[in-house]
């Protein structure tokens, strides 16, 4: 008997209700034997199978960039709150010696801005600062 192109002969122990839901849906797979079945089915399960794998390690990957990125971003974002900070107190340390500022005017501008700043949500603009004045 000649056996199709790349194919072999092997034998399997299948389950009676597998083999009888597989005759009753030959049809419906478009295909004209058990073993066209089984290797449609085959196939099918071994992508669901190496797909799976695939989308785990992707995820995995993803997961790791996104979180190196995250990390990296959260970095330079304190990094240059650092800096603003640094020049913000230059500038307060600045404004302050040349007006001459005491302790307890500064103690009401301390009051005063947290006010303001959380009635705005931290959306602190130099032009509604400057209309208060």
């Amino acid at each position: 008997m000649m056996e199709d192109k790349g194919k072999v002969r092997k034998g399997f122990y299948i389950e009676e209700d597998l083999l009888e839901q597989m005759d009753g849906l030959l049809e419906q797979a478009d295909v004209k034997s058990r073993n066209e079945f089984m290797n449609h089915a085959l196939k099918f399960y071994i992508g669901y199978l190496t797909s799976e794998k695939i989308e785990n390690y992707m995820l995995s990957t993803i997961s790791s960039v996104m979180h190196f990125t995250v990390k990296d971003s959260e970095n330079r974002m304190a990094r240059a709150m650092y800096r603003l900070a640094v020049e913000i107190s230059k500038l307060s340390h600045v404004i302050a010696y040349s007006h001459g500022v005491n302790e307890e005017e500064l103690k009401k501008l301390q009051v005063k801005c947290m006010d303001e700043v959380k009635r705005i949500n931290g959306a602190v603009r130099f032009e509604d600062a400057y209309e208060c004045i």
